[in-house]
């Protein structure tokens, strides 16, 4: 028989030995001890992100609010780069996590449930590695800003053929995944993935409050943020692609912006607090 040609004992043996190890590398506990990690990180990062939020809507910001902007603020403290670098260990192990969710499928469930998981896990693999990679470049270059270079990259694709396009479609996108997590935060779909039989009766109460409010107030970030993606490349406006910082300063500038930032901020804090409760119970 060929080596692991399609539709052979080898080929079948070859991938489920390749799902098999990637089985095991996801119930590493190793690995499951930095994931939980991740979350503490992942939480305050949100926490600092509502933080900075708050001082835009007080009109007392004058640096990035997004996570990029949330790790800078952790490196002007002592031992702050120390902290980013952990966080962003964190973050990466839990990026492998779900890769390897991903990879292997989420065995609780089914048909179409189970494909749409695996794309889930692969979208959270994205943003765990790239919150990861965030952090090192924080460190490494403490004057580098994700909005910045956000508006950098979308200024570049728009000055090239098509470039306005795929700005407009990654808008599309993004705008989309927020949507998603509203929906994801009003069926309180997160709570699937909780040990919420270990949880007493108030924290169970807490933990859907938090997870519900959390989802909303950050879709409906991620989709202003979409929506303004969309606007940069129709006007031809780079200002405007910086995506969660230009997101939640385009609020303030709303009627009644103060009102609706600081709601949102706090929707934002409510997200952090949730993901230091999944650092207990997330199954993982």
């Amino acid at each position: 028989m060929g080596w692991g040609a399609p539709g052979t004992l080898d080929g079948m043996s070859l991938s489920h030995d390749a799902r098999l190890t990637a089985s095991r590398a996801a119930n590493s506990s190793t690995l499951e001890v930095l994931a939980r990690a991740g979350f503490v990180g992942y939480g305050i990062t949100h926490l600092l992100v509502a933080w900075l939020a708050l001082q835009i809507a007080f009109g007392r910001s004058a640096g990035a609010s997004d996570q990029g902007g949330a790790l800078h603020t952790i490196t002007t403290k002592p031992l702050g780069a120390f902290l980013v670098i952990a966080i962003a260990i964190g973050l990466a192990a839990m990026a492998l996590w779900q890769v390897l969710e991903a990879a292997v499928g989420h065995r609780a469930d089914r048909g179409t449930e189970r494909i749409l998981e695996r794309i889930a896990s692969a979208c959270r693999a994205v943003v765990y590695g790239y919150l990861a990679w965030t952090g090192v470049k924080v460190v490494t270059d403490a004057k580098s800003s994700s909005a910045a270079q956000q508006e950098a990259t979308s200024t570049q694709l728009m000055s090239s053929s098509g470039g306005r396009w795929l700005v407009a479609l990654a808008g599309v996108v993004l705008a989309g995944i927020g949507i998603g997590l509203v929906w994801y935060g009003l069926v309180k779909r997160f709570e699937k993935h909780l040990y919420v039989n270990r949880m007493s009766a108030s924290t169970r109460t807490l933990s859907r409050r938090l997870g519900i409010f959390g989802y909303v107030a950050k879709g409906v970030a991620y989709g202003v943020a979409g929506v303004l993606l969309v606007a940069a490349a129709v006007t031809y406006d780079p200002d405007k692609a910086r995506g969660l910082d230009a997101a939640l300063r385009t609020l303030a500038g709303q009627p009644y912006g103060g009102f609706l930032l600081t709601a949102v901020a706090l929707g934002i804090a409510a997200f952090g607090a949730f993901c230091l409760v999944q650092a207990r119970y997330r199954k993982v």
